[in-house]
């Protein structure tokens, strides 16, 4: 065989590799758009329910526990699966949980139980832990490994797209836009009192059927949709994967810390979002909700514009910049006043994009036939998206400032920061004495 007729032959069989690639590409990236529609919501529930129940910033916070520690507690259930089962049928089960979770929320409404609520909500996020488990790898291992980073911050852009879709145009479906002070509630009768809270509760009926049933419908599509199982390493091979043996890897390990409190910062500086624009800017539900969208339009527009700059600049380095301008922003939502906050908050949005998935593909890098269970303990990790929004609740209940409760994320940004820069200096000193601490 010429040579020619050689490079004509690997070009056809690249060709016809990414054509077979293509649509699985696509119907999983949906998948992205999916869950971060749902997380985008949790910031709407969060003043919705304190109004419907009547709770405090550390209370309401327990939204983002009832959804992050499923995380922690499904992920490696959720990477076994996988490794038995497959990415496919992995998918399809956490949609199915994620559906009917979705649908549970109606039967949460009528009985006007917060718990009830909470648990729809775990169930959900039970769903999402096997989503993000599988279609996170799957989506590195779909094209060629020296592209693996940028096409995973291709994909987790459209979380970006649903950010601002979620808020702007299911957000006031929600929120009533109606506010009554502790004291104007205690003054209305009982009827009155059950009617109001009743009806705070119930707005997120119709929403949450809505989006379970299409998500039923798109785990039918999956089930009969040819998929590439994507094979990393022989059967015997993947036998001897382990835990144990995947930390053995620094990378992972502090890919673990790093995703941990960038996802409490995350969470942390979303979750309190309206509640910030309500309480520092003075402005109202609505209002709020509508720059919140922009928040989330934010996030999408920084996750473009970091899968294109990552082109030019290595993407570790990229995290590091980030890192840095987020540092000093969050500072600023803390010492700041008025209007000027909330746009801060916008500009956090834009510099987090990128972080969650370069932090993933940083952590897994290398694993091989350990890289489904790496997989599962970074997604494990998002646990401090349960744990650090109730320490700033519980920071804002104590001091009577939200703001002084965004010293969290100040500090979680500080540590994405010392991982990015342990990946880009090596051999650094600094990468001595940050082993050290």
């Amino acid at each position: 065989m010429s040579i020619e007729t050689k490079a004509n032959f690997v070009t056809d069989k690249e060709s016809m590799q990414s054509k077979k690639w293509m649509f699985p590409f696509i119907l999983v990236t949906s998948l992205f758009f999916f869950w971060g529609f749902i997380h985008n919501l949790d910031p709407i529930l969060i003043p919705h329910l304190r109004k419907a129940f009547r709770l405090n910033d550390l209370q309401s916070s327990f939204v983002d526990s009832a959804v992050f520690i499923a995380y922690f507690i499904m992920s490696l259930p959720a990477g076994y699966f996988m490794r038995k089962y497959g990415y496919k049928s992995a998918i399809i089960f956490g949609l199915v949980l994620f559906g009917v979770g979705s649908i549970l929320f109606v039967p949460a409404a009528d009985t006007l139980q917060y718990s009830f609520f909470l648990g729809a909500l775990f169930i959900i996020a039970c769903g999402l832990t096997f989503l993000e488990t599988a279609a996170n790898p799957y989506i590195t291992q779909l094209g060629p490994p020296e592209t693996a980073t940028k096409r995973l911050n291709f994909s987790q852009s459209f979380n970006g797209l649903a950010a601002y879709i979620a808020p702007t145009f299911i957000g006031p479906m929600i929120l009533s836009g109606k506010n009554l002070s502790e004291i104007e509630l205690e003054n209305l009768p009982v009827d009155a009192l059950k009617g109001y809270l009743s009806m705070e509760a119930s707005s997120v009926k119709m929403p949450y059927l809505v989006l379970g049933v299409i998500i039923l419908l798109v785990a039918i599509i999956f089930y009969f949709t040819r998929m590439p199982e994507i094979k990393e390493v022989s059967s015997t091979q993947t036998n001897d994967a382990s835990i144990k043996e995947a930390l053995k890897s620094k990378n992972l390990r502090w890919g673990v810390v790093a995703q941990f409190f960038y996802v409490g910062a995350q969470v942390c500086v979303g979750s309190f979002f309206i509640k910030m624009a309500t309480t520092i800017a003075g402005l109202d539900e609505n209002m709020s909700s509508k720059l919140l969208g922009f928040y989330g339009l934010a996030f999408m527009l920084g996750r473009f514009f970091g899968t294109f700059l990552m082109q030019f600049i290595d993407p570790k380095k990229l995290l590091t910049i980030y890192a840095i301008i987020n540092i000093f922003l969050t500072i600023y939502v803390v010492i700041g006043t008025g209007i000027s906050v909330v746009y801060t908050l916008i500009l956090i949005s834009f510099f987090m994009s990128i972080m969650f998935p370069t932090i993933f593909s940083i952590g897994i890098e290398g694993l091989e036939k350990n890289t489904k269970i790496g997989s599962s303990l970074i997604i494990m990790s998002i646990v401090g998206g349960a744990l650090l929004p109730p320490l700033l609740g519980y920071i804002s209940d104590s001091t009577n400032s939200i703001q002084i409760g965004y010293l969290v994320p100040v500090f979680c940004f500080t540590v994405v920061f010392l991982f990015s820069v342990r990946n880009i200096i090596p051999n650094s000193s600094l990468k001595i004495d940050i082993e050290n601490i």
